[in-house]
């Protein structure tokens, strides 16, 4: 599979006459083996330009240059290709992204794990496909010898990195499209841009209005495999939304349902009635690599590390009734 960034709509939607709704200016394309929306509010003429375009542009293949595993010769290929036991020098910025998904891990006791690629590949929802019956203990053991994010160590004053084992895989799918998220957001900062919305893989971050000058409203799906709807809809500003859910890619075995999220605990997926949760968070990459992390907690510990941190966490629980919602008192003070 190829990945690469292409830009392939821009414009500026005017106010109709007498429409009270300002100018908005779009932007929109693929990037990151995903997809990229981006709205600016009113901008003046000379930042929403060719040359604002080709600044994110150059951002978001900067990242990908960065965290890919699709790409062999991106930084990340190249460290997973890496055998050796030993420190190994690596970019600065690839450290700091290192340590700041392990720092989710270790918050999070490994329920979020950048080392858990075997895992999923094991159960079909990787590279290799899918497969048509849950892997065997013994197969689950061994790949589980080299899965753990401790087995990974980071020492970004130098800057260098040290893999444990020798077959540890390193995937920052869970943390990177929220990082690409962040890095845009701060290129419009700079910019002198106050009102945007930046979506990327459905990693948002919103800052400022809307056309309308209100907050941004933020949709949360229903957990649902049979169609796409509305369950919710967040007013939020200044802020990053991410969500993590078990209900679009899974498959069944002998009327057992598996879900791509893969606890790397246990080295199975999820079986627990927690089917997504929606976090809110200054920073779209904590927020991505946290939803994670409380979707695979599940009901119980999911709200209560959550609260615990502080983290303003909206829960959709299954039950006999249909979904239940939990939230955390941070989740609460945004919808008042």
């Amino acid at each position: 599979m190829t990945r690469r960034l292409l830009i392939v709509a821009l414009g500026i939607s005017l106010a109709a006459c007498g429409d009270s709704r300002l100018p908005e200016y779009e932007l929109s394309g693929n990037a990151m083996g995903t997809t990229f929306n981006i709205t600016l509010i009113d901008p003046a003429e000379d930042v929403a330009d060719e040359a604002l375009q080709s600044r994110i542009a150059e951002s978001l293949e900067r990242i990908d240059r960065l965290a890919s595993t699709w790409k062999p010769d991106s930084q990340l290929s190249l460290l997973n290709a890496e055998r050796s036991t030993e420190w190994v020098a690596v970019s600065n910025e690839l450290c700091v992204a290192l340590e700041s998904a392990l720092e989710i891990g270790r918050l999070s006791e490994g329920a979020f794990d950048i080392t858990v690629g075997p895992l999923v590949n094991l159960w079909g929802f990787g590279p290799d496909g899918m497969v048509a019956s849950p892997p065997s203990d013994e197969a689950l053991a061994s790949a589980m010898e080299s899965v753990g994010y401790e087995l990974l160590e980071t020492r970004c004053e130098l800057p260098a990195v040290r893999k444990t084992h020798a077959d540890l895989y390193v995937d920052l799918s869970g943390w990177a499209k929220g990082h690409a998220v962040d890095e845009v957001a701060t290129l419009l900062d700079r910019e002198g841009l106050t009102d945007y919305l930046v979506e990327i893989g459905g990693e948002l971050r919103v800052r400022g209005h809307n056309a309308a000058g209100q907050k941004w409203a933020i949709a949360v799906e229903a957990p649902s495999t049979l169609q796409r709807k509305l369950h919710s809809v967040l007013r939020v500003t200044d802020t990053s939304v991410a969500t993590s859910g078990d209900y679009r890619n899974y498959f069944e075995h002998e009327g057992a349902h598996y879900s791509h999220t893969i606890d790397a605990r246990t080295g199975r997926p999820v079986a627990h009635d927690l089917t997504a949760v929606t976090v809110v968070s200054e920073s779209a990459a904590f927020a991505d690599a946290m939803a994670t992390a409380l979707l695979v907690l599940g009901p119980d510990a999911g709200p209560r590390l959550a609260t615990n941190q502080q983290i303003a966490g909206y829960f959709l629980v299954r039950n006999a009734m249909g979904i239940e919602e939990l939230t955390t008192p941070e989740f609460d003070l945004l919808r008042n």
